[in-house]
């Protein structure tokens, strides 16, 4: 039994996302989620008394903490790099939700201004921990089939998000792709060109909003290889998350997951299963807890974190990229732009 004291944590944000994190760092056992900040004290409270943290309104009350040892944010986009800097000044270890900022500029301001600080920061890129992707690329790495030449990577959402979420989302490069993205660079660290096209073949409200309900992107990796990505933001029987690698003596793949794995058989059909999980919650329910154990593995080791500030600034790159190659219908060099 472990001597160690729990990592004392405080949680930024308290909507969707940020109950995720809290629920898992309840659940923790070497873990002590101490506060909940949320100018919307309300769902802070509500939250707080769920898990047994303290809710407060201003972030300056975290940050007057004494003994807390990292934070996760869970805020909207706009409060990440303030949170990401705060924190990191104050020699907080950070894991924080993509995308670091909607605006590249930004992001690397914030990266400069964070170069000389020493503590653990973690992107959440949580599908990096997904037990069979990860699965995949381990193999992959090992060399079981041969050398790497093309990825698919396929994600579907089960139904488009509200509009309002739409409208401030940055568009579905910069907040769907940009998973799939950093996907592609977990496999092809080195990626040196991009096209994408998008389109609107089923929402009228997503093409109000200048944005696109349907892209394809490809991407071409330093070594050749060829990464092709296909998104959507509907589909009609659920969360569609799958991944193929191919190479040169074979291929691994990871496909949907269901509730369990009965199947019925007869003479209506054969192989039928039960819906795939509905969505990214339960789908990946299994990688954000890995993404929490490996965060708190480097507060306590110091261990470089993966996916790091350097994988959120360089999938942001490849989704600008992207958005640029859908609206011109050129291909992207993004050769050197990669961490």
């Amino acid at each position: 039994m472990s001597t160690e004291r729990p990592l004392r944590l405080a949680l930024f944000g308290s909507g969707r996302i940020g109950q995720v994190h809290a629920r898992n760092m309840a659940a923790h056992p070497g873990i002590e989620l101490a506060l909940i900040a949320d100018p919307f004290i309300d769902g802070a409270r509500r939250l707080a008394e769920a898990t047994g943290a303290r809710a407060v309104q201003d972030p300056e009350e975290v940050f007057a903490e004494p003994g807390l040892d990292g934070v996760i944010i869970g805020s909207p986009t706009p409060t990440h790099v303030d949170l990401i800097s705060r924190s990191a000044a104050r020699g907080l270890a950070v894991l924080c939700e993509k995308p670091i900022d909607l605006d590249i500029n930004t992001v690397l301001a914030c990266r400069e201004q964070i170069r000389g600080y020493t503590v653990p920061i973690m992107l959440g890129f949580n599908r990096r921990f997904d037990p069979s992707f990860a699965e995949v690329r381990s193999r992959v790495e090992a060399g079981e089939i041969g050398r790497l030449e093309q990825v698919t990577i396929i994600s579907r959402d089960p139904a488009p998000a509200p509009r309002d979420y739409i409208a401030s989302s940055g568009g579905i490069f910069r907040d769907m792709t940009i998973h799939d993205l950093d996907m592609a660079r977990f496999f092809v660290p080195d990626i040196v060109e991009v096209s994408a096209v998008g389109s609107n073949v089923f929402s009228d409200e997503i093409k109000e909003l200048d944005d696109f309900d349907s892209v394809t992107v490809t991407l071409r990796g330093s070594g050749g290889e060829l990464i092709t990505i296909t998104n959507s933001r509907h589909c009609a029987f659920g969360y569609d998350q799958r991944l193929e690698a191919f190479g040169a003596t074979g291929m691994l793949s990871a496909g949907n997951v269901t509730p369990t794995t009965v199947r019925k058989s007869g003479a209506e059909g054969t192989e039928e299963s039960a819906p795939y999980l509905p969505f990214f919650l339960e789908r990946y329910a299994q990688a954000y807890m890995a993404e929490l154990d490996a965060f708190a593995h480097s507060i306590r080791t110091g261990a470089p974190c993966s996916p790091s500030f350097e994988d959120g600034v360089a999938a942001l790159v490849l989704a600008n990229a992207a958005a640029e190659s859908a609206l011109t219908g050129k291909t992207v060099s993004v050769a050197g732009a990669n961490a």
